[in-house]
């Protein structure tokens, strides 16, 4: 259900400053069906162009969809946040083929300070169905550079998304959080398990050739498997098989009726295998980690055949060790803390500048008077003019730091009114940032993470 927009602590300064302006459409298993959710992931993303060059109530949106949760970062034009909601779900609804008044009912909106409580969160991996999985901050930094690409991004979105990404890095760096939680991967194989005596004599079948599958790869190495072969919808299952030494298969009803497990992990957005490809009389394992769901669901209802999708994974996903999630949420905290306390202390920058300008300039003219008067000349001109110049850096001293200080306050307010009521100065708007281009080399030092399904799956 919607929550509320506003909270009682949140105050002017806080809706110009640290993103009351932003708010957060956000859906995920806690609150939403994976049918829902599985049908965003395919077309809410590419709803996110239309949503700025759409809409007059909207500067800027990043969206985040992945198989476990919707996410869109907006900036509003102006304070019309109810026709900027709407108008957001109205187009993702549309894109996705879902009634408004479903997704609407199904998504949370955050405003103020929870948009930055809630990202740093979910890029640290604390929101997942798996406590601690990496995945997620790869996707989140892609759908930052989707919004680049498609022109949706402003600055504020940046500064939010990039403090978040520096969050997680420090949070997958200094805590064992990564550890405490597992992959969807692992964590389908460990069910797995349960069922498969000897993984070393198990015949494995792998549906995908992205990065998810060279990932499930080193899954199955790790608990023994030696028997993989691997199909691809794409044809690209030699060149796969090739590179991490596997059987390559080309068909894929002959390749199931030779497998004991089936794992697939590609993006297709249509089942790759249907009810009839293992309806053979033989007891399989189905991890279907597609989303689209790769297996047809009615798959489960094959005799012998025990599915396992993302859906079931989830609610098999286990208690993180409470010491390390403690420990990352406290990072997180601490983080959230101190991009509040920089923005409110830069909330008074554009008076501040507008100030030291109004009296640099008055300065200036002076200094041009004086020396159209021939007051003085040579170096003794100099001398004084350099005087002047530091007197005045030593009498905006004490002001600059009184408006970082207020800032800090939440009273930045006061700072803007008083240079208002006293010298008439008020500050310029503040002119949007263009969005940095990082080069691709540069981000994948910034963050190794491996990003989105579309680069860990199967290129279809």
């Amino acid at each position: 259900m919607w929550s509320s927009l506003r909270s009682p602590d949140d105050c002017p300064i806080e809706r110009v400053t640290i993103g009351y302006v932003l708010i957060c459409l956000t859906a995920s298993h806690r609150n939403a069906s994976f049918d829902l959710l599985e049908r965003l992931s395919i077309a809410a993303p590419a709803a996110a162009g239309h949503l700025v060059t759409d809409s007059d109530v909207l500067d800027g949106a990043v969206v985040l969809a992945t198989c476990n949760r919707f996410e869109a970062y907006l900036d509003i034009a102006g304070d019309d946040r109810d026709s900027a909601v709407a108008a957001t779900v109205q187009a993702v609804a549309a894109a996705s083929d879902l009634d408004a008044t479903e997704l609407r009912d199904s998504v949370s909106v955050l405003g103020g300070k929870d948009v930055v409580q809630h990202l740093f969160a979910v890029s640290s991996g604390l929101e997942s169905v798996v406590v601690g999985e990496t995945e997620i901050s790869g996707q989140v930094r892609r759908s930052l550079e989707d919004a680049r690409s498609n022109g949706t991004t402003t600055s504020d979105l940046e500064r939010l998304f990039q403090e978040a990404a520096h969050t997680s890095r420090g949070v997958k760096t200094r805590t064992r959080i990564g550890a405490a939680g597992r992959s969807l991967v692992r964590l389908g194989l460990q069910l797995a398990s349960s069922r498969v005596t000897d993984w070393a004599h198990t015949r494995v079948l792998l549906i995908g050739t992205g990065s998810y599958a060279a990932t499930t790869i080193a899954a199955l190495r790790d608990r023994g498997a030696v028997h993989i072969q691997v199909f691809s919808p794409s044809g690209r299952a030699a060149w796969f098989a090739a590179k991490h030494d596997l059987v390559a298969a080309r068909d894929l009803r002959h390749a199931i009726g030779t497998s004991d497990v089936v794992i697939t992990c590609t993006s297709s957005e249509v089942p790759v295998v249907a009810p009839a490809d293992l309806d053979d009389g033989i007891r399989r394992i189905v991890i279907d980690l597609g989303l689209p769901r790769n297996v047809d669901p009615a798959a489960a209802g094959v005799d012998g055949v025990e599915l396992l999708d993302l859906e079931t994974i989830s609610l098999h996903a286990p208690i993180s060790e409470l010491n390390a999630e403690s420990e990352a949420r406290a990072m997180v905290d601490d983080a959230v803390s101190r991009f509040r306390a920089q923005a409110l202390e830069q909330s008074t920058t554009p008076a501040l500048v507008a100030f030291r300008k109004h009296v640099f300039d008055i300065l200036d003219d002076e200094i041009d008077r004086a020396k159209r008067r021939g007051d003085a000349d040579g170096e003794s001109a100099e001398h004084t003019e350099r005087a002047l110049r530091h007197l005045v850096g030593v009498l905006l001293h004490r002001p600059s730091v009184r408006a970082r200080e207020l800032g800090r306050a939440g009273r930045g307010e006061e700072f803007v009114g008083a240079i208002d009521a006293l010298f008439g100065v008020r500050p310029e708007p503040e002119a949007e940032l263009p969005a940095p281009v990082v080069p691709l080399a540069d981000r994948t030092a910034l963050d190794p993470t491996v990003s989105t399904r579309d680069d860990q799956a199967d290129a279809s």
